[in-house]
């Protein structure tokens, strides 16, 4: 994940904490829920990518050992 694209999910998770509050002080449920929903999807973007970057540094230290042989 780019930079761009880590900023834009911390973006989408401050967008979606910020609805869930506006949901909670109005009892507009449907706010809370896209909020919430939101901030999910901001958690599965990050947890995706830092799956990705464990997986390519295990690669790289694979391939490092490897080449010492």
């Amino acid at each position: 994940m780019t930079t761009e694209d880590r900023a834009k999910a911390i973006g989408k998770n401050l967008e979606g904490k910020a609805q869930e509050i506006f949901g909670n002080i109005t009892g507009n449920k449907k706010d809370q829920a896209e909020g919430k929903a939101k901030q999910a999807e901001s958690a599965a973007r990050h947890a995706a990518e830092d799956a990705k970057n464990a997986v390519k540094n295990l690669a790289d230290k694979a391939k490092r050992s490897i080449d010492k042989l």
